[in-house]
């Protein structure tokens, strides 16, 4: 019986370790990691080349260029339709400064006010700029 449970427990070392069992980084996971690199860049162009992007927009040289900003933007700009001439730095400059002052300081507003009050001022700050981000999107007359 002991001679069984000597040939069923081998010894770990005794046994000499495959070259197999062990990877090294290089050459082994690094030519792993190359193949995926170039198959995902080979995909990648072949997208590229079955579909062409669309650059920009085609360019209408009868009209009059109307610069737009980027929809992150848009929201400013929007407001500064709502505020004309000597206004102009309440929609461009204080309005989004109080905004931005707000989000920065509202962890510290959490504490004084209540969790509750304070979502309900993030996401009233949210829907601002949300609607008149899409109010800038959708609105043709500049």
């Amino acid at each position: 019986m002991r001679q069984k449970d000597q040939q069923l427990d081998p010894k770990p070392d005794s046994e000499p370790v495959s070259p197999k069992a062990k990877k090294e980084f290089y050459p082994d996971y690094l030519t792993e990691i190359l193949i995926v690199i170039i198959l995902c860049a080979e995909v990648l162009f072949l997208l590229v080349w079955a579909f062409p992007p669309q650059i920009g927009r085609e360019i209408d040289f009868v009209r009059q260029y109307q610069p737009r900003p980027e929809w992150y933007f848009l929201w400013v700009f929007e407001l500064l339709k709502y505020f004309h001439g000597n206004w102009a730095i309440f929609g461009a400059v204080l309005i989004p400064l109080a905004m931005a002052m707000i989000i920065v300081f509202l962890p510290l507003f959490d504490r004084k006010i209540g969790r509750k009050v304070t979502a309900v001022i993030a996401t009233a700050l949210f829907l601002v700029f949300v609607i008149l981000t899409i109010s800038g999107m959708y609105r043709a007359s500049f």
